[in-house]
């Protein structure tokens, strides 16, 4: 018998912008897809239109697009950022299957499999509040079940307000094979009479997306674990229709250093917000598709294709992953060095003075600074005394430990006369400028430590700086001398 074709799907909710954890999800999606050469679908779940944010879809199509994760079918946005469905499949945008829906929860009250409840808000909130004060389960009682459905559907025509419900079993346990976490069984009694359609006709998740998972022959549901208590109720779905199970994997939740889950109360998760800070897409994939699972002991970095290549559903761990905001970092820097040198400044110039008109300066102080970076900002803070008129030398001391300040003028006027002396392409290469500033150190029988501390803090008035010959190429000559002019003018005021 042949395998079947492996089709995965994202399937957000247009409430805002894309959470860091979805695009995990979306990636494990993705990559479970590619790599057999399957399908990878971006379906739309706009059932719920009290949550419905206008332009969560765009910014969503964008955010993937920025990330480098594409559907092959699905919704998607043109070039001229306007929303299209591609696939045969469709439509893709969950509240255009409406009818689709509302005809699928008819053919299961048709089969016994549902009914029809006509309880209001008001007995339910009483339902729910005497369930707590007994300490009973909350969930419905189960009222409208009992109805005699000839009674029921004469209700339902005189246009009495009206929900439809799962008739789940109350018997019994219902077992989930899950591909991350094994068997699962959960006991039916435990388990609510699921609303699959609302009182505005729209489906719940519960229906809408099983439904549309079948008719769009998706075989692999890949999902947050916190949807795993749900899934006896979609399973009882797909039993009653007759439908082939697709395989379930519900991956282990993204959680902060205290194990807490990581949500929009603790700080920004939004995806955007992760780009437009400067986190590459790069290090953010290799970053995310590593949380929970890694394909080899002894590898830290992989490509977005070696990823798929390597993907393994069964090897992602149970526990909760850490979101270790530390290693991202690690991993932004890593992605950030491997940049070709113009791409790297295209990054980090809008994070430097723009009224610093030479752009040779700009270029020789961001390449100072590039192994040093976590985001392309940080060289802001880093290089901003490079740019200042002058420096501020009150708060570092220019002389070496408890040396005398004599010293350090004798110092800084032979360092002064050593750059004067040296023409421009000696400044290319900072080791061999390292070499033979060192040597002339020796030559006056000095050491390093007294003839350098102060050059470097005259360079930068910083107690932790690049080296002074660091600072020396990226100043060049004429900059660095009137560095040193102005640490001397301070040491002998």
């Amino acid at each position: 018998m042949a395998q079947k074709r492996v089709r995965t799907r994202f399937a957000p909710s247009p409430t805002g912008q894309l959470h860091i954890g979805g695009v995990r999800t979306t990636l494990y999606a993705e990559m479970l897809a590619k790599q057999s050469g399957g399908d990878f679908l971006l379906r739309i779940e706009d059932t719920d239109q009290s949550r419905f944010v206008p332009g969560a879809t765009e910014s969503l199509c964008r955010t993937l697009k920025r990330l480098g994760i594409e559907p092959n079918e699905g919704v998607w946005i043109d070039d001229n950022d306007q929303i299209i469905q591609k696939g045969d499949s469709g439509p893709y945008i969950q509240s255009q299957r409406k009818e689709k829906h509302q005809a699928y929860a008819k053919q299961l009250i048709d089969m016994d499999k549902a009914y029809y409840c006509f309880c209001t808000e008001e007995r339910l909130t009483q339902m729910r509040q005497q369930q707590e004060l007994t300490h009973q389960p909350t969930g419905y009682d189960g009222l409208c079940r009992k109805l005699d459905p000839a009674e029921a559907k004469r209700r339902v025509e005189a246009g009495e307000p009206h929900v439809i419900r799962l008739k789940l079993p109350k018997e019994g346990n219902v077992t989930v094979d899950d591909a991350i976490r094994g068997k699962v069984t959960f006991d039916w009694k435990l388990i609510d009479d699921q609303v699959i359609i609302k009182h505005d006709g729209m489906a719940t998740y519960h229906l809408a997306s099983m439904a549309d998972d079948h008719d769009m022959q998706i075989t692999h549901v890949t999902r947050a674990e916190e949807w795993l208590p749900s899934t006896p109720k979609h399973i009882f779905i797909y039993q009653a229709f007759g439908w082939e199970l697709p395989v379930f994997a519900h991956l282990p939740q993204l959680v902060n250093a205290d194990r807490s889950k990581l949500s929009k109360r603790q700080g920004d998760v939004s995806a955007e917000s992760y780009l437009d800070k400067g986190y590459l897409p790069e290090a953010l994939i290799n970053f995310l598709a590593l949380l929970g699972w890694n394909p080899k002991a002894d590898q830290e970095i992989y490509t977005h294709d070696e990823l798929i290549k390597l993907f393994d559903l069964s090897k992602i761990n149970k526990s909760g992953a850490f979101f270790n905001q530390e290693k991202l970092d690690w991993f932004n820097n890593h992605y950030l060095r491997q940049k070709p040198a113009d791409e790297y400044f295209t990054l980090v110039q809008p994070y430097l003075p723009s009224d610093e008109k030479d752009l040779d300066f700009k270029r020789r102080i961001a390449l100072l600074f590039w192994e040093r970076l976590n985001l392309p900002s940080e060289i802001t803070g880093l290089s901003s005394f490079m740019f200042q008129a002058s420096l501020d030398y009150s708060n570092v001391p220019l002389t070496w430990k408890d040396h005398p300040k004599e010293e350090a003028v004798e110092r800084l006027k032979a360092a002064k006369s050593w750059i004067e002396q040296l023409d421009d392409s000696k400044l290319a290469d900072v080791k061999n400028f390292e070499e033979q500033i060192k040597e002339s150190i020796k030559n006056k029988g000095w050491g390093n430590g007294d003839t350098l501390w102060p050059l470097r803090v005259a360079l930068s008035a910083q107690d932790k700086s690049p080296s002074p010959f660091e600072l020396i190429v990226a100043y060049g000559k004429e900059r660095s001398i009137k560095r040193i002019d102005e640490a001397l003018a301070y040491l002998l005021k």
